[in-house]
């Protein structure tokens, strides 16, 4: 099977309880099934600029906004296989580009050393946002579990949960250890359906029972609001508070 690279669909993010859970996977289970990778430990990297003016942009909920990370699904080593990702949202529609790479690779493009051997329409999208975002850099290391289910008719659902989401500042590889703050609520589990169409009515059937409501959770953007914001927000106050003793 070839290698998707481009998206288009819609993601739709629910939080669940674990018994909300169990009852979502029983009605699941005629129609769906776990992916071969089974739980699996996603790793991911963030790319922002020095003021985080992509994050901030996309937690005022505009009509269309970005993001650039590179995601590995396990412990990457320097050949390790990693994906490079263009991430947009206009409206309520979700455009995904990514590219394959061995993870140094992939390093050394989107941190200015060495291009690719990549000449595509995708690799084309990315250079152009790195140069439009001049300062990019690794800002957040963000990983959590996650269980991908996929429609046994061969259609494009998809449905995912994820839990144990950890994010730091610190030790910005996809080569260490999974570690940091949890920012998901205990005993919650974020469910995400991806689909290019409408929800299957045995899913709304189930959603509507359970009493299980869509709602807006970004990953990067709970971390910057939880863990990034309040400490560059003391930064700022004391190096002020520093100018006016000076001063």
């Amino acid at each position: 099977m070839a290698l998707q690279t481009v998206f288009k669909r819609y993601e739709l993010k629910y939080m669940l309880t674990l018994e909300q859970k169990s009852k979502v996977l029983a009605a699941m289970a005629p129609y769906m099934k776990l992916d071969k990778y089974g739980r699996t430990t996603i790793r991911n990297l963030y790319f922002d600029t020095e003021s985080f003016l992509l994050i901030r942009r996309s937690i005022e909920k505009p009509a269309y906004k970005e993001k650039l990370r590179i995601r590995s699904y396990g412990r990457a080593e320097e050949d390790s296989p990693v994906f490079v990702e263009l991430k947009k949202k206009y409206g309520h529609v979700v455009y995904k580009r990514r590219i394959s790479l061995p993870y140094a690779q992939s390093m050394a493009w989107l941190s200015g050393e060495k291009h690719p051997d990549k000449h595509t329409q995708i690799a084309n999208e990315i250079d152009y946002f790195l140069e439009h975002y001049a300062t990019l850099h690794p800002t957040v290391f963000l990983s959590y579990e996650r269980e991908a289910y996929y429609a046994k008719d061969g259609s494009d659902l998809r449905v995912t949960f994820d839990d144990t989401i950890l994010c730091r500042q610190e030790d910005l590889s996809l080569a260490s250890e999974v570690y940091g703050t949890p920012i998901l609520p205990k005993g919650k589990v974020l469910m995400e359906i991806k689909c290019s169409g409408g929800i299957p009515l045995w899913m709304t059937q189930v959603l509507s029972k359970e009493k299980i409501y869509k709602t807006s959770f970004s990953k990067y953007g709970t971390a910057y609001q939880t863990m990034i914001f309040p400490q560059t927000h003391t930064i700022n106050a004391h190096n002020m508070l520093e100018v006016t003793a000076n001063a």
